[in-house]
């Protein structure tokens, strides 16, 4: 812990410290009120004189504290959208796709040969830098369904490994284009590997992808997870 330590103040110089007063305030409406003071660090490693934060020393630490995504969607409410909180810090979305057939691709290794297959209707949680998936019986989901694991390599327990997936994040997107930015990120990754989990389906994940090639899914493959869909509207 000595050397840990020692690297630390090795690495980290302290440059400033801020410190928040809170007041009372004459005004009825808003009896309490805040006071930020910005203390330099000199080199003795002493704090100098208090001054006044400044507006562009709090857009500084906004701007290293913030996500990439530094503007929330905007625009008309997709009908596949379920739910959403936009709020700075808390940014999660919620929507589906209806069963259809996509275009997968798929590592070497796995001998499953890229193309279209049919699949089950799949719901998506983007919550700030994370994804995860879950399967669902029927057309449109509803709050009360029972949701199921998703027949797809590279998922365990419905969180999904981005790794091989690398698009630019979209700087000021609608709604659609927000969604659309993370199915891409999805479905244009290379499926690799099995989940930590092992097979999500009944049957092997290889077998039941390479039949639902060119017949309809088998939704007797598909396992029940321990979520609803109104699990996900938190």
């Amino acid at each position: 812990m000595n050397e840990l330590t020692k690297h630390l103040q090795e690495v980290l110089e302290p440059k400033a410290a801020l410190i928040a007063y809170r007041y009372e305030s004459n005004s009825y409406s808003d009896r309490q009120k805040y006071y930020l003071e910005l203390r330099p660090v000199n080199k003795e490693g002493k704090m100098d004189a208090a001054v006044p934060v400044s507006h562009e020393f709090v857009n500084m630490l906004t701007e290293n504290y913030s996500v990439d995504m530094t503007a929330m969607p905007y625009g008309k409410i997709p009908p596949n959208l379920l739910w959403c909180n936009s709020r700075k810090g808390h940014e999660k979305y919620v929507w589906y796709n209806p069963p259809g057939r996509r275009r997968m691709f798929f590592r070497e290794s796995l001998n499953i040969e890229n193309g279209e297959f049919n699949l089950p209707g799949i719901i998506y949680v983007a919550e700030k830098d994370r994804l995860s998936v879950h399967a669902f019986k029927g057309e449109v989901p509803e709050e009360a369904d029972r949701l199921y694991l998703t027949p797809y390599f590279n998922v365990t327990k419905g969180s999904v490994c981005l790794g091989s997936s690398s698009l630019p994040v979209p700087q000021n997107p609608t709604f659609s284009g927000w969604m659309e930015y993370w199915e891409k990120r999805f479905w244009m990754s290379e499926f690799s590997h099995l989940g930590e989990g092992g097979n999500p389906t009944k049957s092997n994940l290889v077998l039941v992808t390479e039949n639902a090639r060119n017949k309809p899914f088998d939704y007797g493959e598909l396992k029940p997870s321990d979520k609803r869909l109104k699990d996900l509207f938190t």
